[in-house]
């Protein structure tokens, strides 16, 4: 017998909580500073506390650059704003909730 999602009460093969939170999810902003020695920075804020480590490391596996969570906000080295709305939409956020600025 499968597990029971403790959130909606389906099986865990067919559970859909995680989904669903990303699409209630508040907006995404991202956007580029420049940080020391005038070197650009991309900066995805609005995620969630308990979505900053495993988004932040997804995102610095696919692009190939550096980066860390600080602030409530995950940091990446380089500019990187359009790649980085490919791939959270390719993780389950909806294009309508990300921001670009």
């Amino acid at each position: 017998m499968s597990e029971i999602c403790p959130k909606c009460g389906l099986p865990k093969e067919i559970c859909a909580c995680g989904t669903i939170d990303k699409e209630t999810s508040k907006r995404l902003k991202i956007y580029t500073t420049k940080k020391r020695f005038n070197k650009l920075v991309t900066i995805v804020s609005g995620l969630e506390q308990n979505e900053l480590k495993p988004v932040m490391k997804e995102l610095k596996h696919k692009l190939a650059c550096g980066g860390s969570v600080k602030d409530d906000a995950v940091i990446l080295q380089g500019d990187h704003k359009r790649d980085v709305v490919e791939h959270l939409i390719k993780l389950g956020y909806p294009r309508e909730n990300i921001v670009i600025s």
